[in-house]
């Protein structure tokens, strides 16, 4: 019984800390069907495909909104548009400057969610723009800003000052429906 009591406090434990790691200082919310834009879709093919890593992005044009999506490994671009009454019915907020960070880390296959802006400008400078750009193949975003580098993997600095990790967001993928939020 001890044991079980153990058990279970570890592991509310653990979830406890997985919350406080959820960034919420902006809105995120976001919600993409991979069957209703099947492959080709670099987004859908990122979410079965470790190591891959979409930027996203959103606006409306002409009454319709449209992804910009940009590939990590080839700055490849595709812009989708959500057409369906149940995709043009949702709104989304991409944290604090429309753009999140979606991908599988090759480290432990987990999916993750990043703010699309550098934390450590985002708290120590206030506003809201600070976009990061790819590096090293992928495996990294750059800040020009501050001039740190994080490994997307895992969200650490792996490069200059250090500092706090990417924020993330919660992420899950069910059914074909993947979801960001906060």
């Amino acid at each position: 019984m001890k044991r079980l009591l153990t058990l279970l406090l570890c592991t509310l434990l653990t979830a406890c800390v997985g919350e406080e790691n959820i960034y919420r200082e902006y809105e995120c919310y976001f919600v993409f069907d991979t069957f209703l834009h099947p492959l080709p879709c670099q987004l859908t093919a990122a979410m079965s495909s470790n190591g891959t890593f979409m930027k996203i992005e959103t606006r409306m044009e002409q009454g319709v909104r449209h992804l910009k999506t940009i590939r990590n490994y080839d700055d490849t671009t595709e812009d989708i548009r959500l057409t369906t009454e149940r995709e043009s019915k949702l709104n989304y907020a991409l944290g604090a400057n429309n753009c999140i960070i979606v991908g599988i880390s090759s480290y432990d296959n987990v999916l993750v969610a990043y703010e699309g802006q550098c934390s450590n400008c985002l708290k120590e400078l206030g506003g809201r723009r600070y976009p990061m750009t790819w590096q090293n193949n992928g495996t990294q975003l750059h800040c020009d800003k501050c001039k740190r580098t994080y490994d997307v993997n895992n969200g650490v600095v792996a490069n200059g000052t250090p500092g706090i990790e990417l924020y993330r967001y919660k992420a899950a993928l069910d059914g074909g429906i993947l979801r960001v939020w906060n």
